[in-house]
């Protein structure tokens, strides 16, 4: 019987993996003090697709996405 794999619970809450297998990251410095912050550095960069060797690792995180 194999082992069960858990999930990376930092990677689970940073990334996402869609139904075609795509991996995109959401955009940082997005939580608290908008006030702030500039309109467009709050409005740009949402769910960047993750390429390379970066997603295949982030896979290896999720496997159960």
């Amino acid at each position: 019987m194999a082992n069960k794999l858990k999930t990376h619970s930092g990677a689970a809450k940073r990334f996402k993996i869609t139904k075609s297998k795509k991996v995109f990251s959401s955009k940082q410095c997005n939580n608290h003090l908008l006030t702030n912050k500039w309109k467009t550095n709050k409005k740009f960069g949402y769910w960047k697709e993750v390429v390379g060797a970066t997603a295949k690792m982030l896979k290896n995180l999720l496997p159960y996405k």
